[in-house]
């Protein structure tokens, strides 16, 4: 396909979801552009995990679109037939708040187990993991198994992970919230390293000067709908909305 035709991999069109009687998002529209990276700000509670869990099938949307690529894997609510379906699903990747690796798995299978279940050739998947686990500064630990990993190297392991597959895009929900600062600072760095390769990314942070100086765009949420989203320039020096105003005012000291 065109780059040029469509730059947009990620379109979210008036997305809707109800948990019970309480509507969690409302009249969600967003786009991510290949190279970008989007940040979602905003208080705890007010839907941003759950967009994410949204946009990667992990939680069923009641409304609206999503497109990848320009095509549709859910159009008014309705999900694509399985068969185009799993396609969509090679397309991201995603990284959890709480690592999610598999305990009894060494860091190099953790890293290798799901391409070569998807019919890869394991030598060149390998190959790919020891690459990654050099990427991520974690050479020497391929033996190793998570609980004897520290936070920031087990969210490392999970990024390479994630980057195995070679997605187009890559979700990170809270990527830091389970870190110390200095494993935070490890985490942001790969992040950051990411960026600079134009790695498409949208990141839910609480982390304002990472958002800031990395994002192409920042959206702030609360209580389940985008208040407001621009260039970090804006959001966060001039933001016109008051709702945002008062969030940012607590990390200005």
């Amino acid at each position: 396909m065109d780059e040029n035709k469509n730059p947009s991999i990620l379109s979210i069109r008036r997305l809707e979801k109800h948990f019970a009687d309480n509507q969690v998002l409302r009249d969600i529209s967003l786009s991510v552009d290949r190279g970008n990276v989007v940040s979602i700000i905003g208080p705890s509670g007010s839907g941003k995990s759950t967009l994410l869990r949204c946009a990667s099938f992990l939680e069923r949307a009641d409304g609206g679109d999503i497109l990848y690529d320009g095509q549709y894997a859910v159009q008014d609510g309705v999900y694509a037939p399985k068969a185009d379906f799993n396609r969509f699903r090679t397309r991201f990747g995603l990284v959890f708040q709480n690592f999610q690796l598999f305990p009894h798995y060494s860091v190099m299978k953790n890293i290798c187990e799901a391409p070569i279940l998807h019919g890869e050739d394991k030598s060149a998947v390998e190959a790919r993991a020891e690459e990654l686990i050099r990427k991520m500064g974690l050479a020497g630990k391929e033996k190793a198994y998570p609980y004897q990993l520290s936070g920031g190297q087990q969210q490392r392991v999970a990024i390479a992970r994630a980057l195995a597959m070679k997605p187009e895009i890559l979700y990170f929900d809270e990527p830091t919230s389970a870190l110390d600062p200095e494993l935070t600072g490890e985490v942001l760095k790969v992040i950051r390293q990411l960026a600079e390769e134009k790695m498409t990314m949208v990141v839910v942070t609480h982390e304002m000067p990472f958002a800031k100086a990395v994002s192409n765009r920042v959206i702030f949420m609360a209580g389940g709908v985008i208040v407001e989203q621009g260039d970090p320039a804006t959001v966060f020096e001039n933001p016109k909305e008051e709702r945002t105003k008062q969030f940012l005012r607590v990390f200005e000291r």
